[in-house]
């Protein structure tokens, strides 16, 4: 597996452009399986779970083909495969995402159980009974699901039992082709959902509430989409961990074409930490030298970052808010509420010199500033795997990141890019 050796205390800034969101790119893509025609998406983060989602897609007999680096031309016609192959669906999360499209499409699928980042349970209930609403027949089958709609899908009224991200994704999608009007309550509305909405919109189809958390979908009772030309937003994921290594590496960066208007929620809970970011345009600035103290609460009290819905502050980022926390001057309660293993790569924080208290597996007191040193640690997931990347380039020494394949399932030629940015990084085998 590769690593990073990254020899950290240098300040890391200049100016970068932001990849588009790996968080719609999953779904949207997804959805151009059930069009008519050749569809277009561009700006596509050219990153591990991309890749996979690609090769899912072809072999389940779409034809997809890239034109320059970021944009990729898919034509479903030649979709006829209703199982999804298992070792490919085991690699991603986002293969869950292929169940209503396919079920629209072809009244039937069957489903390995999706693979993903081990950050804890990841159920997938809300997901089947979202679509048994809409009239699908679930059924468990060896190491998976099998769905089936035979007459179709009708629209229904919707009431998820969480507002699931990805569940709220394939409930809109198989609405779109429904018979009648469903309504999805307690829907998610993140960025990437609403980008979902938009791009299922100039496919032809009629949604209605996106950005809140009540969805209504006029279905087309079975007639696919038309194929359309979709261009992906900036990841605010990425844009917030962009800002946050500049910050405690004390480099001054200019974030192109950042998408601000996804990042208040963002912005405010990273000025508690002393990080300041300033939307200019399209675009966000990270000020150099930033001082890096805590802002406490009234009176003195300790400050709490804490994940919740959207608009509220995103689970993905809690980890990179601990690292913030652990650098900056202050104490910081940090409340993961979502998932029950997120934390556990904090241990590998504390070999570095971090000073955080884990309280339990959702909650971790941090007393900042700590002073890291390098070490040797290894990337369990996604957002953790860029949390010790910030650590390490904040930190005295050398530190070595391994298996960072999980790093470039979310992130972009990191390391290439952070080197433009002053960074003394390099991968080795």
């Amino acid at each position: 597996m590769s690593s990073f050796i990254i020899r950290g205390g240098r300040p890391v800034g200049g100016r970068v452009r932001a990849s588009g969101s790996k968080n719609a790119a999953l779904p949207i893509m997804a959805a151009t399986l059930m069009a008519d025609g050749p569809s277009w998406v561009r700006n596509l983060p050219r990153i591990g779970d991309v890749e996979t989602l690609v090769e899912l897609m072809a072999a389940l007999g779409a034809r997809l083909a890239w034109q320059g680096r970021y944009d990729v031309r898919v034509d479903a016609a030649g979709v006829r495969e209703r199982r999804l192959p298992e070792d490919l669906s085991r690699r991603i999360r986002g293969s869950v995402l292929l169940a209503a499209p396919l079920l629209a499409r072809l009244g039937e699928v069957e489903l390995p159980l999706p693979g993903g980042d081990k950050i804890g349970r990841r159920r997938i209930d809300t997901h089947l009974m979202a679509l048994e609403a809409l009239g699908a027949r679930c059924e468990a089958c060896p190491g998976g699901v099998r769905l089936a709609a035979p007459r179709g899908l009708e629209g229904a009224d919707i009431l998820l039992d969480e507002a699931s991200v990805t569940a709220t994704e394939n409930a809109l999608m198989a609405a779109a082709m429904a018979r009648g009007r469903s309504v999805i309550r307690n829907a998610a509305c993140e960025p990437h959902v609403q980008e979902l909405c938009h791009a299922l919109a100039a496919m032809g189809g009629r949604v209605e509430g996106a950005g809140t958390n009540e969805l209504r979908v006029e279905g087309t009772g079975g007639r696919r989409l038309a194929g359309a030309d979709l261009t992906l937003g900036a990841d605010h994921l990425e844009v917030a961990s962009l800002m946050s290594l500049a910050a405690v590496t004390g480099g001054e960066m200019l974030i192109e074409s950042a998408s601000p208007e996804h990042l208040r929620m963002i912005l405010h809970h990273f000025r508690r930490l002393g990080v300041e970011g300033v939307p200019e345009g399209g675009h966000l600035r990270v000020p150099g030298r930033q001082r890096l103290e805590v802002v406490p609460d009234f009176r003195g009290a300790i400050p709490t970052v804490a994940s919740s819905p959207w608009p509220g502050f995103p689970a993905d980022l809690t980890s990179v808010a601990l690292v913030v926390a652990a650098l900056s001057s202050g104490n910081v309660l940090i409340h993961e509420k979502m998932y029950e293993s997120r934390l556990y790569f904090v241990d590998q924080l504390l070999e570095m010199g971090a000073k955080i208290v884990v309280c339990d597996p959702h909650r971790a007191v941090v007393m900042g500033p700590s002073r890291l040193h390098g070490a040797r640690v290894s990337s369990p997931d996604i957002r953790a795997g860029m949390t010790l990347l910030v650590a390490a380039l904040a930190a005295e020494g050398e530190t070595r990141v391994g298996n960072v394949g999980q790093i470039d399932r979310g992130y972009e030629r990191l390391d290439d890019r952070l080197r433009a940015l002053g960074a003394d990084i390099q991968r080795t085998d």
